[in-house]
Parts: C-alpha cells; structure tokens; sequence
C-alpha cells in the first residue's frame, strides 16, 4: 500500500470516528423554546422587527433549529385572533414570551402571571400596569419601551413649526390600543398652546382612516399626527397614499412610513429596540428572573425628514426644523 492511500484511510477513519460525535453533541445540544407574539402582520415590517430580534439572538450564540425553537403568532392587528394567539403561547409553555406592543402585552397578561414576558414597543403607561417600579419590575414581565406620552407634544409641535399655517390637526389611533387615553390627553393639551384645533380620531377599519384624512383635509390648513399604533403600521401604505393625494402634512411616530412616501417621523428606532429585546431574552434563558432586569426607557428620539415628499406637498421645511433632524431623504 502505497505511504499516500494509507495517510487517505487514517484519516477517513478517523473522521469516521470524530463526525458522529460531533453531530452526536450537536443533537444533544438542549433546545430552548421561546414564543413571538407582535400586533404586526407577517409582511415586510413584522418580519423586519422580529427579523431584528432574530438577528439578535444569533449574535449572542441561538440558532433556530439549533438550540432554538420559535414560535411566532402574527394576528395582524386583529383584537380577537390577538387573544386567542396569545392563549395559544401560553398553552406551549415556552420558557420565554416576546412580546411586540402595548396590545400584545395587554393579551399576554390576561394568559400568564408566571411565564416571563419581554415587552418591546410598548408606552410607559401600559408597563406600568403591569410592574412595581422601573427599576425592580417584579413579576413576570421586564422591557423595553417605545415613548413617553409626551412625545405627542413633540410631533405636534414639529409639525407646527414645519407647517405654520397649519390650523386644524387630527391625531389617529385604534381605539383598542392601550395608549389611546394617552394620546387624546396629551394631544388637547398640547394644541391651543400652538394655536391648533385638535381632532380625536378613533379608527377601527381603513374605511375609518380614509374618512379621518378626508374631513381633516377637506378644509384647508390641516394637518394630521399617526400616532405609536400597530394598526396604522398595518394600513401604512393606505395613510401614505391619501396624505399625497389630498397635500396633507403628517407626522408620524415610525420611520416605516418615510422610505413608502411619508413625510416626516419623529420617534425612536423600533429595529434597534427589538434587537436589545434580544439581550434580555437571553439573560433569561440563562437563568435570570424577569424582575431582575430594569425596564429600559428610549435614550434618544430621531427626527427623519423627506424632502422629496416635501417638495411634492408643496412644503418648504424651514431652517430651524432642517437643523434637528437626525435624517434627511433628499
């Protein structure tokens, strides 16, 4: 036998004897489960947020179908399917629960007081309800959320500097949505500072949306704010669409809208928040307890402008806007 063929079947087998062991501990690896449950629907965006905690996940070592099993539940906005999804989840018994809005949240709460929850997106008034303190949440339910109430203010008043004429503003948002009550309040204070009449505007359905942007600029001098909300996330391109044809200026509080044609968006980066989810869902499944980690509160806001979108509604950005914003699309 030839020095070459005997070095050829050494080492065959030898990895004859090496690669069963491998896939032999690699198959004895232990699978953790976890659950996804997001008011979104499985399109672009949902998968592009729980994209992002995926994405997460695999840089600190899981792997689906490795040491990882998901399963994801996408309602699509849709109340009813949200809790049946929900109860679902906890039926499952994973070791850990994602989940993607305050509504989402809301669901899980009503299922499950034991299994640990790690909430993204949600306003500070719907996690307050659910924790004794930010800093020592107790329970089963830790964070990260989106906004304080008060950002409200903030785009109104954005969108008044941007638009000065601007008389008349509605704000929208599905009334099953936790923060609603927050909004309104907030909102109506806000307006007559700036000399603008505020218009609350519950939305159920797209019908609902299409006559909120109709009356809103039927008159001239309108405005309109969409608020923090899943279910305007859901009818994105329906919003964008008739805020261009009837030249109405809108904020919104997601920079999903802009690269579609909205206008301007004022708010934290909802992809990075849903990453850093990741992080306490790995604590977790190492062991850690809920109420050990802090509810973690956005550090910073980004100002997102449009100036082609501007140009086609006939705006002129001033200077002074120009120069908070953290993005400009030219």
């Amino acid at each position: 036998m030839q020095r070459r063929d005997f070095i050829s079947m050494i080492g065959g087998a030898a990895a004859a004897n090496v690669l069963p062991r491998a896939a032999s501990a690699q198959q004895g690896e232990r699978v953790r489960h976890i659950g996804v449950l997001t008011v979104l629907a499985n399109d672009a965006e949902g998968q592009a947020r729980v994209g992002a905690f995926e994405e997460g996940l695999r840089q600190l070592g899981w792997s689906e179908g490795r040491n990882l099993r998901i399963d994801r539940r996408w309602p699509a906005g849709e109340t009813d399917r949200l809790k049946m999804h929900a109860a679902e989840l906890v039926r499952l018994k994973p070791s850990v629960i994602l989940a993607g809005g305050s509504r989402a949240l809301q669901a899980l709460q009503q299922e499950t007081k034991t299994i640990p929850t790690v909430f993204v997106a949600t306003d500070s008034a719907a996690v307050e309800r659910s924790i004794q303190s930010l800093a020592r949440p107790g329970g089963n339910v830790t964070g990260f959320t989106l906004f304080e109430f008060s950002i409200v203010g903030k785009m109104l008043e954005t969108l008044k500097k941007t638009v000065p004429a601007m008389m008349r503003t509605a704000i929208i948002f599905h009334p099953d949505n936790p923060s609603a009550p927050g909004y309104a309040r907030v909102f109506e204070n806000a307006a007559p500072a700036l000399n603008v009449k505020p218009v609350i505007a519950s939305v159920r359905s797209a019908g609902d949306i299409e006559r909120v942007i109709n009356e809103i600029s039927r008159e001239p001098n309108g405005g309109l704010i969409v608020a923090a909300d899943q279910f305007a996330v859901l009818h994105r391109e329906l919003i964008v669409a008739m805020a261009a044809q009837r030249k109405l200026p809108v904020i919104y509080a997601y920079r999903t809208f802009i690269p579609i044609g909205g206008l301007m968006s004022y708010g934290a980066n909802i992809y990075d928040l849903y990453r850093q989810a990741a992080s306490y869902v790995d604590r977790i499944l190492k062991g850690t307890r809920p109420d050990e980690l802090p509810v973690q509160t956005p550090i910073r806001y980004e100002l997102i402008i449009n100036l082609k979108i501007a140009k086609t509604l006939g705006i002129e950005i001033p200077p002074q806007v120009l120069a908070l914003a953290d993005e400009v699309i030219e």
